[in-house]
């Protein structure tokens, strides 16, 4: 049996789906709230045998009553808000949770895989290298950020790396991200404000070597990130912490363009003030140096920005039915 914590939520339910491909029908989704909340619908299209909430899937695993019956865990679960500001709740539901689950997969010689983010990094002024002598100087812009730095370093520092894999998330856009309303993917709300008003809204720029819509993000399509997840899973000897992006930089006005295009509209692009809230922790760059990663022999050829909104929004957006 595998498990998928956050199996309900984006990435998890992709997750789920793409095991489903390979096969794998036997896997129980860990979330929270899930089936009163509208992320339900992202495991309507897929097969698993059951379904626990988080903390009670916690707590059983520790009991041991999962012992000699899980073979792998894909730790996907945990609150992703980056305006989340309870530290003590983000050390309780990430990093306290994460450790939790794999001190039970060492002791038990399994297979864990687990989301770390690209929110480590801050404002890159360090760069986004995933070589681990870097990771204890980074310093993330909000808690959220922290969370999942917290446990790269608690990792780290027991030597967990050369026994589980964990992945530095970068932007990742695509079918199965409508309940995450403001964390949604600016395709998703771009193509809602573009099919409701003909135009997009972008921020200004406040740095001069940043025009407006400028600002860069390493944008990765979802199915793309799976792929890369499923791969490690084959080939379990690949530990450590990786990035998991497409390599690139491309601006918010590359992104507009692409949903333009792929909505078959003109472009028509309003840049907007940035709310003060944002300002200070807004990261005008991001691009995931892959070469660790590659270095696995890992597949890093990536859907391009163009070709990944396409698909996203010609076959899901447009859709009556847009889950994966």
């Amino acid at each position: 049996m595998i498990v998928v914590t956050g199996g309900a939520g984006f990435i998890g339910s992709v997750l789920v789906w793409g095991l489903n491909k390979a096969g794998h029908k036997d896997l129980m989704v860990v979330d929270e709230n899930a089936k009163s909340s509208p992320k339900w619908n992202n495991l309507k299209n897929h097969a698993f045998e059951s379904y626990y909430e988080h903390g009670e899937f916690i707590e059983r695993l520790e009991k041991k009553e999962w012992n000699g019956k899980i073979s792998a865990i894909f730790h996907m679960g945990a609150c992703s808000s980056t305006t989340e500001m309870d530290k003590t709740y983000l050390k309780r539901n990430n990093s306290g949770y994460t450790e939790r689950i794999t001190n039970w997969c060492l002791e038990n010689k399994t297979y864990l895989s687990y989301a770390s983010s690209a929110a480590t990094y801050g404002d890159g002024e360090l760069g986004f290298s995933d070589d681990d002598a870097l990771t204890p100087k980074l310093k993330p812009l909000n808690p959220y950020g922290q969370s999942k730095l917290d446990f790269d370093i608690w990792a780290l520092k027991h030597g967990y790396e050369k026994k589980i894999t964990g992945f530095r998330f970068f932007n990742v856009y695509g079918p199965n991200e409508y309940h995450k309303e403001s964390m949604r993917s600016m395709v998703q709300k771009g193509f809602e404000q573009i099919q409701a008003t003909g135009k997009l809204k972008l921020f200004k720029s406040y740095k001069k070597e940043y025009p407006d819509g400028g600002q860069q993000r390493d944008f990765v399509y979802v199915k793309d990130v799976v792929n890369a997840m499923l791969w490690c899973y084959k080939n379990p000897s690949v530990k450590g912490i990786y990035n998991l992006g497409a390599g690139k930089a491309e601006s918010w006005n590359d992104l507009a363009e692409g949903i333009f295009k792929a909505c078959g509209k003109p472009k028509n692009i309003e840049y907007i003030d940035m709310p003060d809230s944002i300002k200070n922790q807004y990261q005008y760059f991001t691009k995931a140096d892959m070469t660790k990663l590659a270095k696995t022999g890992c597949p890093t050829s990536f859907e391009s920005l163009e070709a990944g909104i396409q698909d996203y929004v010609q076959n899901y957006l447009l859709k009556k039915d847009a889950y994966l």
